[in-house]
Parts: structure tokens; sequence; C-alpha cells
């Protein structure tokens, strides 16, 4: 059985949405960057600042904005992502139940619902401790 990961907002300006919803929202904040994470996104011309891909935490579901060159009318702008311990399995439970698979990448599906709706399911993060 899966279960929510985190809601993805699909906008133009990553950092500035993730600082509204960090503000908007009591108990989240914007994910902290480590240096191992300021050192990944400069080595590739980004910054914490112009980060296409910003997560906000807080006490419910991740919050994810990812930036996109331009918003279509054709594509979700907000979906959620789940997550399951065996990627493929949870996959193959959900187009049981009506879902159409669109697109399966190597580390998350997208499907859509039965009305539609974008989702994507992901594996389990590992976790430690």
């Amino acid at each position: 059985m899966a279960r929510l990961r985190e809601i993805v907002f699909d906008c133009l300006d990553a950092p500035a949405l993730a600082r509204f919803w960090a503000a908007a929202l009591d108990g989240y904040a914007i994910r902290a960057y480590d240096a191992a994470e300021v050192a990944r996104l400069a080595a590739i011309g980004f910054t914490p600042e112009t980060d296409p891909n910003v997560a906000v935490d807080g006490p419910g579901p991740t919050l994810f904005m990812q930036q996109m060159p331009e918003l279509s009318p054709a594509r979700s702008r907000v979906h959620i992502d789940i997550e399951a311990s065996d990627r493929e399995a949870e996959v193959a439970r959900l187009l049981q139940l009506g879902a159409t698979l669109r697109e399966r990448d190597e580390d998350h599906s997208v499907l859509l619902d039965p009305a539609g709706n974008t989702f994507c399911v992901v594996g389990a993060r590992q976790r430690s401790g």
C-alpha cells in the first residue's frame, strides 16, 4: 500500500513559491541546504536562491516546487507523489483499481487516476537509523 510523500507544484519561480508556502503554513519551512547540496547546485549553475526544485517541509506532507520553463494548460500544475516499498507492485495494484500508466521512468512512474489527474509513484526513501 502506498503513502502520500509530497504535493508537487509546477511553477515559473520555485524559490518564490516556496517562500510563499513556507510563510503561509504554520510549521513549514524551506528545507535547509547542506554544504553538499550547495556544491551540487553550484556545479550546475544554481544557488539556493535560484534552485529550480525547492522542498518545503512541515508537519504534513512535503510541498515540492518544480520550476518549469512555461506552464502548459494540458498539464496538471499540482500533483501528488506517493511512495511504495515495491513501486512496480504498487503501480500494478493501482492499474487494477482503474489508474492508467502514462510514463515509466527510472525513479518514478506517472499515472492518471480515473478522472485523468496526474500523480507519480516513487520508491520508498532509504531511512537511516
